[in-house]
């Protein structure tokens, strides 16, 4: 091999270097940023999902009297005429 031969094979692997390591955002760091990216949407979709069920929640309490009624039950603890509500308390 001659001697320009080698100096374009260095020059070209520094090349390669340079832009898959080098400079501020480099080839690693593009790949990390979209690893990121794919991360912060998958994290925006569960967002919304979660979103989407708690104003389901939502207009369902404010509309729905089933619901209306079995928070009432479960959470403030009401009953009906008639009804015996036993409470379980632990020691």
């Amino acid at each position: 091999m001659t001697r320009t031969r080698i100096a374009g094979i260095a020059g070209g692997v520094g090349l390669l270097a340079l832009a898959v390591w080098g400079g501020e955002y480099g080839t690693a760091d593009w790949i990390t940023i979209r690893r990121q990216l794919a991360d912060e949407r998958a994290k925006v979709a569960a967002l919304r999902v979660e979103i989407d069920s708690l104003a389901k929640l939502a207009r369902d309490l404010e509309t729905n009297p089933a619901v209306q009624e079995r928070v009432a039950r479960e959470q403030f603890g009401m009953i009906r005429d008639g009804e015996v509500l036993y409470r379980v308390v632990p020691k």
